[in-house]
């Protein structure tokens, strides 16, 4: 079948779940610094690469999956995964993002002793870590494109950064807050336009 977002024509659903389970199973492969740094690559395979879906689809999605219990890549993930090929898309999705991360620290754990104080591997690290931030601050640009641009919108964004990044407020409150009054702000609106 065909996928359809707000109107537009996209690609017909991947040939198979396989082609699913190595798209991410690369983006879990090549991902460092957490769920936060996979969006850019998720958005890049799956909308501009394959066009599976559209951005919108895209922000729907990390808003679901950061308001969820879990890690916000795993939650991604399955939720793409059914989105394009039901139960059995979701479950290799899922499988092929959380594979890479459980071997390689599998194997990590096994080495890490000897290797932790190793002054090379803090300096890949450190280089890992400034490398994530860019990818952070990219996802940051490409969401913002996305959102919707008026005050009301500016103001949520900048009190929910205040309230977690300032109070220590917990996100899934944050997110909550920030639902219940984007429901209450088109209420309102509707009532002025009615």
């Amino acid at each position: 079948g065909q996928i359809h977002s707000g109107g537009e024509h996209m690609n017909q659903q991947p040939g198979s779940v396989g082609t699913l389970f190595l798209t991410f199973l690369k983006i879990g492969a090549f991902t460092f610094g957490g769920g936060y740094a996979m969006i850019p690559l998720i958005q890049n395979e799956v909308v501009e690469k394959r066009k599976w879906m559209t951005d919108q689809d895209i922000l729907d999605i990390i808003a679901i999956a950061e308001s969820t219990p879990g890690p916000i890549s795993i939650n991604a993930a399955t939720f793409v995964g059914y989105k394009t090929a039901g139960f059995w898309g979701a479950v290799c999705c899922t499988m092929g993002v959380v594979l890479p991360s459980f071997l390689m620290i599998a194997a990590i754990s096994l080495i890490l002793q000897a290797f932790a104080h190793n002054q090379v591997v803090q300096y890949a690290f450190a280089g890992i870590r400034a490398g994530v931030l860019a990818l952070i601050c990219k996802a940051l640009v490409s969401m913002y494109r996305q959102c919707p641009r008026n005050g009301f919108s500016y103001f949520l964004a900048g009190a929910a950064f205040v309230a977690t990044a300032m109070f220590q407020v917990n996100v899934l409150l944050v997110i909550l807050g920030c639902a219940a009054a984007g429901l209450l702000h088109a209420a309102v609106w509707r009532r002025k336009l009615g």
